[in-house]
């Protein structure tokens, strides 16, 4: 199979096993390039090429016997992140051709050595999920605000995010953002969002966030190098003006630090909906890319905990569920919204590219 003919086949995502594995590098190479990640796109592809060889030593032993479900886990991406931070790092410069763009013949050659070489850097990347911390994704939490604005639910909102990585959406209240022409944020912030809008804008309404807090089970802390270092691999190497908002994020985290806890997502939810909610705010869950990654009977202990919350919420503590997650059957990414009181269905807001670039608005 070559890049041009990838093709992304809807597949059990718990499914394990070789055929799992393989699925699961072939989907992640026609993801890449429909995302335009022609970068990352040769490395999964080339790491595809190396299954079927006895290339890649211990990390790609490791690889082909994968016992758990290679697509949940996002197996390509856990590798394709250590080599990113192994060119990163200054540690592996035989990748530099790959990494520049160059498309190089020997991609899997070269990808093989230096898997090769770097067996005790690279085996812990398979240890866990991929962090793919991005600010962009907030740009889809304000226009859920502004939709719920429009609803009738309170301006002032309280955040609490599950998967939080390295809290970068919880600073999102220090971002300006464009939406379709309609501008909200300080306008000082360093960071501006603004995505290609299509459709219809959001409703221009405003909002303030009182109060933003997170979870994770592998926090990043964006003030250590070598865990920023380690967000920027998941980063796709041909998408610059990520890596600036990246380093803008990094700037606004040594100043005023996200308050993100160690904790389960539904531990977390749990302490913090038994708090008192103050009157006249909106709590709001949301999440963004991360849903596939919470055991199953963990996000049916989130339903549940967040449709008893929603029983008893009230016009003025009103509760709301924000998600920016993937639909598997269409390969898209889609910004849906339910809240309490008023009704309990989910609304389809927007498709929206996982990263940021782009929102198309159904709201």
């Amino acid at each position: 199979m070559t890049i041009d003919k990838a093709e992304y086949v809807a597949s059990d995502p718990e499914a394990t096993g070789p055929g799992a594995v393989a699925r699961a590098f072939e989907n992640q190479v026609a993801y890449c390039r429909s995302s335009n990640a022609a970068i990352t796109a040769t490395v999964c592809q080339a790491l595809c090429d190396l299954i079927d060889t006895e290339r890649g030593g211990a990390v790609m032993r490791r690889v082909r016997r994968w016992a758990g479900p290679a697509l949940a886990d996002a197996l390509p991406l856990r590798l394709a992140g250590g080599l990113h931070a192994l060119h990163l790092s200054g540690e592996e410069p035989r990748l530099a051709p790959i990494y520049e763009g160059l498309g190089p013949n020997n991609a899997a050659e070269l990808i093989a050595d230096a898997i090769e070489r770097h067996e005790p850097y690279l085996m812990p990347w398979l240890d866990g999920p991929p962090q793919t911390n991005e600010a962009g994704r907030s740009a889809g939490y304000a226009a859920a605000f502004l939709w719920l604005v429009d609803q009738g639910l309170p301006g002032e909102f309280d955040l609490l995010e599950i998967g939080s990585s390295a809290g970068i959406n919880l600073m999102m209240r220090r971002y300006r953002y464009d939406l379709g022409g309609v501008a909200v944020g300080p306008k000082s912030s360093r960071i501006h969002l603004t995505p290609e809008w299509r459709g219809e804008p959001p409703p221009d309404r405003d909002f303030d966030i009182i109060a933003a807090e997170g979870c994770d089970v592998a926090p990043v802390d964006l003030t250590d190098e070598k865990q920023a270092l380690r967000l920027k691999a998941y980063i796709g190497p041909e998408f610059t003006e990520r890596f600036a908002r990246m380093d803008a994020a990094i700037a606004a985290a040594n100043t005023f630090p996200p308050e993100v806890a160690r904790m389960r997502a539904a531990d977390f939810l749990r302490d913090r909906l038994a708090r008192p909610q103050q009157e006249g705010t909106t709590r709001v869950l949301m999440h963004s890319v991360v849903w596939q990654y919470i055991p199953q009977e963990e996000r049916e202990g989130i339903v549940e905990m967040m449709e008893q919350a929603g029983q008893e919420a009230s016009k003025d503590k009103p509760l709301a569920w924000i998600s920016l997650e993937a639909n598997r059957d269409t390969h898209r990414h889609e910004l849906t919204v339910r809240y309490w009181p008023g009704g309990q269905a989910w609304h389809k807001l927007a498709t929206a590219h996982p990263h940021g670039s782009w929102i198309e608005w159904e709201g």
